[in-house]
């Protein structure tokens, strides 16, 4: 199967934030930051698997600061890494005032996503990522250890079991 590098599949989304979208306080509601980073990291799969895609977990979200009405936020989506079916995407969020332009780093979130047969919509193999920087090797290897405490938390592991994560803080 051919692999693809992370720039292939790179998801940028920008929105403006509107009073719809916030709550009495004037900021953000962070089911609406949800959705968006939901959205934009599907796409970032679905780029990467050339399918459909599910969500299958959302892990390690942060809300760092406020976004106010008026602010424009930009999504960033970059997959991590393949495993047999299922894809890690890394999002990050940047809020900046208009007209200043200014951005400032307010949120990111480690999405797993499965991708699915057209036919059957059953799980379907994915091909490998390609990372080319320091940056991105550093995040691929990672993902090794974020999907077995991932799969180690929701039960379907045994932290026995988890190998990548016994090495890594055997080291420590």
């Amino acid at each position: 199967m051919k692999g693809k590098t992370i720039a292939e599949s790179n998801t940028i989304m920008t929105e403006l934030i509107m009073p719809n979208d916030a709550n009495p306080l004037g900021n953000l509601m962070g089911g609406n930051l949800m959705r968006w980073m939901d959205i934009a990291a599907g796409i970032c799969a679905s780029r990467h698997s050339d399918s459909f895609v599910v969500t299958a977990s959302v892990d390690h979200v942060s809300f760092n600061e406020a976004i106010q009405v008026g602010e424009v936020i930009t999504l960033s989506a970059k997959v991590t890494r393949s495993f047999n079916s299922s894809m890690e995407i890394f999002i990050e969020v940047f809020a900046a005032k208009i007209p200043e332009n200014i951005p400032r780093k307010s949120n990111q979130a480690y999405f797993t996503f499965v991708a699915l047969d057209k036919k059957t919509l059953k799980p379907k193999k994915v091909g490998p990522v390609i990372p080319l920087t320091d940056e991105e090797q550093k995040r691929y290897e990672a993902a090794l250890r974020r999907r077995d405490l991932r799969l180690v938390l929701s039960g379907r592991k045994e932290a026995k079991d988890a190998k990548e994560l016994r090495e890594f803080f055997s080291k420590l």
